[in-house]
């Protein structure tokens, strides 16, 4: 529905955009650079590419695409922006897997970071530098986490935060929050950043860290966008793990998955936790990854025609070459016995640690080639209360999830720990120690979309009516007013602060729909 209803803009529209914007913007950029208006792109490959994300249903056409060659291209352009009488929105696109449109610019200049990535490797330069001795990697923010795992784990080391998914820019997520299974122990990403480099909606390219303009580097972290363009970050650095031992545990019961999962964060004994749903309406092996014996699958499905929804409990513990195998296997039993999961469905591997981290990519290169990759992504990403998430089971999960009973992609639902959170950077997070993020991953048709997008509402509604403090992750809010709420009244105050003083004319990152201006327009 959302590809049929998108129109591009007419040919008279199209070609009167091009000459006003043109001429605005090469009059701005050439106070910043003569040559600049080179890397402007506005023909109809380019703006089309950059109007849709990976949620391909919310389409803004910019006027403008920009393929800077270097940093200082980035901070010449919103420089420009910022000194005209007029500014133009700015939006940096990394890979586009945002879902509602958030990296989007209509009408105003989209920053194609992948140009500046592909311009690197061109030039030999290369955007990924490895300090063993110091512990640290110094990443763009245009560069991919699965190079920045193949680098780092060349020389020994690697990151201890990921993301589920790689292919996803450093800058991208690190704007976000950045998790996955090993943030209850390590943190999100954003957590385990030293430094970084970045250009503010003034222009100027300033290097932040918490010791050097740490006002700018807490607002960074997390922060949507809205503050500055990372093109840079220092990230902490930790020796590689030799194999990972990788478990699949299956429960009937909530309340033992949700204890067992609470018991296992609070302690320091495995390297990555998460929890799924399995229902009839969904895969046993979903695209994520495929793990249980195809031998088993109708014992599973009998079990979920019996308890409708199944929990399952996914778990990875990393080893080195020096560690016994058979110490190892003696650990993990000892950590499991009196867990309350099914008896007789326990599943385990033993993979690389690369192989692990980049599980995902398999089920993507396939869905690429059934033509199931590039379809609407409906999700919704939301972190609740550990208090709470009793009440989200019996009403969502066994209520509207259940009651809908539509095709859904995977539904993820695991615990953190907030301590591994520092709330002076921008994320806004529960206030309770203990906090569980759930995920909604659909993907659906072009014409039934909004069937789960209706489900996401109602869910929302469902938490707003029965007091549930839920945070969306990755969020799609419309309004001020509903931002506001986002953030509640003490850090909503905290980032409006930040914004006038990075931001103030409001140039970055207008697809989120925080502090968008109608003015801030090219034509």
């Amino acid at each position: 529905m959302a590809q049929n209803t998108f129109q591009f803009p007419t040919y008279f529209k199209l070609l009167l955009m091009i000459i006003t914007t043109l001429g605005k913007i090469v009059t701005s950029l050439q106070l910043a650079e003569e040559n600049i208006s080179d890397k402007l792109r506005n023909d109809a490959k380019s703006l089309w590419k950059v109007s849709r994300d990976y949620g391909n249903i919310v389409h803004e056409v910019p006027a403008m695409v920009f393929h800077p060659a270097s940093v200082d291209d980035i901070a010449n352009l919103i420089k420009s922006s910022y000194s005209s009488p007029v500014p133009f929105a700015i939006a940096a696109r990394g890979q586009g897997h945002s879902t509602g449109g958030q990296a989007m610019a209509r009408d105003g200049m989209v920053v194609d970071m992948a140009a500046l990535r592909r311009e690197r490797k061109k030039k030999g330069v290369g955007g990924i530098s490895v300090d063993v001795c110091g512990e640290y990697v110094d990443v763009g923010g245009e560069q991919l986490w699965i190079d920045v795992l193949n680098e780092t784990v060349e020389n020994g080391v690697a990151p201890v935060s990921w993301t589920d998914y790689l292919y996803l820019s450093v800058g991208g997520t690190l704007s976000n929050a950045g998790i996955s299974g090993q943030s209850f122990r390590y943190g999100p990403q954003i957590s385990n950043v030293l430094e970084m480099d970045v250009v503010t909606g003034k222009g100027d390219l300033i290097t932040c860290s918490k010791q050097k303009n740490s006002e700018l580097f807490y607002a960074v972290l997390g922060g949507l966008g809205q503050f500055a363009v990372i093109t840079r970050a220092r990230i902490s650095l930790h020796p590689t793990p030799t194999k990972v031992k990788w478990m699949r545990l299956l429960y009937s019961d909530f309340s033992a998955f949700t204890r067992d999962q609470e018991r296992l964060i609070s302690i320091k004994a495995l390297d990555y936790l998460e929890g799924t749903l399995l229902m009839h309406q969904g895969p046993i092996n979903n695209w994520r990854s495929s793990f249980f014996p195809l031998s088993d699958h109708l014992r599973i499905a009998s079990l979920i025609t019996k308890h409708k929804i199944l929990y399952c409990l996914e778990l990875s513990k990393y080893y080195y070459h020096h560690q016994s195998q058979q110490n190892l296997n003696k650990e993990i039993e000892e950590l499991l016995e009196g867990m309350g999961n099914i008896p007789g469905f326990y599943y385990e591997k033993h993979v690389s640690y690369v192989e692990f981290l980049n599980r995902v990519r398999s089920g993507e290169l396939l869905l690429q080639s059934q033509g199931l990759w590039e379809v609407p992504h409906p999700w919704l990403n939301l972190f609740i209360p550990k208090s709470q998430i009793m009440q989200f089971n019996s009403g969502v999960f066994r209520g509207i999830i259940f009651k809908r009973n539509i095709t859904t992609g995977p539904v993820l639902v695991y615990p953190m720990n907030r301590s591994k959170w520092d709330d002076r950077m921008s994320a806004s997070i529960p206030d309770e120690d203990v906090f569980y993020t759930v995920g909604f991953l659909h993907s659906s048709g072009f014409d039934n979309w909004n069937e789960f997008d209706a489900q996401n509402k109602e869910i929302l509604k469902f938490c707003s009516d029965n007091g549930i403090k839920v945070k969306q992750y990755l969020a799609q809010h419309s309004t001020q007013e509903e931002w506001k709420n986002h953030f509640g009244d003490n850090k909503w105050k905290v980032f409006v602060e930040r914004k006038n003083q990075f931001d103030p004319r409001m140039i970055l990152s207008p697809g989120q729909k925080i502090f968008n201006n109608s003015s801030i327009v090219l034509y």
